[in-house]
């Protein structure tokens, strides 16, 4: 290394060392210390114990026993442990894909006729599955889909009384039941957030294309969908978290039965913990839940910043 490049790297450094030194930067630190304390404790700690139980045999109350990576072992050799993983893949189906694509075709439409009362209205209605406790729609889902719910009675109606089931006690039907009362709760969320993205798109865009002779279909499909390409990588990683990290609408619809047909990994979190005291081994699954949920939502963050490029 010459003379000359040692020093132009030491006149580089300078100012990073200046800034340290700084007192602004260090008021900075002070300000920033509680959120980052807060962090540390209630998210970094928790993640640290989870990992470190997993390695366990524990009940939660007497001595635990070191294991390893036996229990992660037992998550992917267990069918009751493993078959929740695969449902959850499944019900990305329901949370993701039904919301995103419907509510591309929702806000499109609403973009068409944004003047109008009726915009509003739709905008109001979609949206009120947010506002509503989960808690509250499994409750109201489950009585609309029993054997003698709304829904069974409409088919009877219309003379489809054949077709007619308890939806969520059906071994066939309980998981789809489940992946639609997600995708009514997400379609909504997914909705706004596409119409606010259509509202960030140039109207000279749209105008030039009818002018060349475009269609709605083709202005969808060549300015719509390609402006968003943003707001759909957040709709599909909200939704395919929701759908890895389910459990509150399932827990109130069906309890992960009949059988064990909707158990999801948050469920049986929820239940190798607290119902069957297996604290490793339900640290363990929680854990491979955080890997799927990370190793989901990266290559989609990945997709939409590599378009922007």
């Amino acid at each position: 290394m010459t003379p000359r490049s040692a020093g132009a790297r030491t006149a580089h450094r300078r100012p990073v060392a200046t800034k340290l030194r700084d007192p602004r930067g260090l008021v900075g630190w002070l300000f920033v210390a509680p959120a980052l304390i807060f962090y540390a404790v209630f998210v970094l700690r928790p993640i640290t114990l989870t990992f470190q139980y997993s390695m366990y045999e524990w009940n939660g109350i007497g001595a635990s026993t070191w294991v390893g990576p036996a229990n992660y072992g037992k998550v992917f050799t267990d069918p009751d442990l493993f078959d929740s993983l695969i449902n959850a893949f499944k019900l990305i189906a329901f949370f993701s894909a039904i919301p995103v694509v419907l509510g591309l075709a929702i806000a499109a439409t609403i973009r068409r006729i944004a003047q109008s009362r009726l915009a509003l209205v739709a905008r109001t209605v979609l949206f009120l599955p947010q506002v509503i406790p989960l808690v509250a729609a499994g409750i109201a889902w489950s009585w609309l889909l029993a054997s003698t719910g709304v829904i069974n009675q409409l088919l009877s109606l219309i003379g489809l009384g054949g077709v007619t089931r308890a939806w969520l006690g059906d071994f066939d039907t309980a998981l789809p039941a489940v992946g639609m009362i997600g995708a009514w709760v997400l379609l909504g969320l997914c909705t706004l957030l596409l119409l606010a993205g259509m509202s960030k798109i140039d109207p000279a865009l749209y105008e030039a294309a009818r002018l060349d002779g475009a269609g709605a279909w083709r202005e969808f499909v060549s300015i719509t969908v390609p402006s968003l390409r943003q707001e759909i990588a957040v709709c599909v990683t909200v939704t395919v978290i929701a759908a890895l990290a389910s459990f509150d609408i399932i827990y109130i619809a069906t309890q992960g039965g009949p059988g064990n047909t909707t158990m999801v990994p948050g469920l049986q979190i929820f239940y190798l913990a607290f119902a069957e005291r297996e604290v490793g081994t339900a640290s363990a699954l929680a854990v491979v839940l955080m890997v799927l949920v990370i190793a989901c939502a990266l290559p989609i963050q990945w997709f939409a910043k590599d378009g922007n490029r």
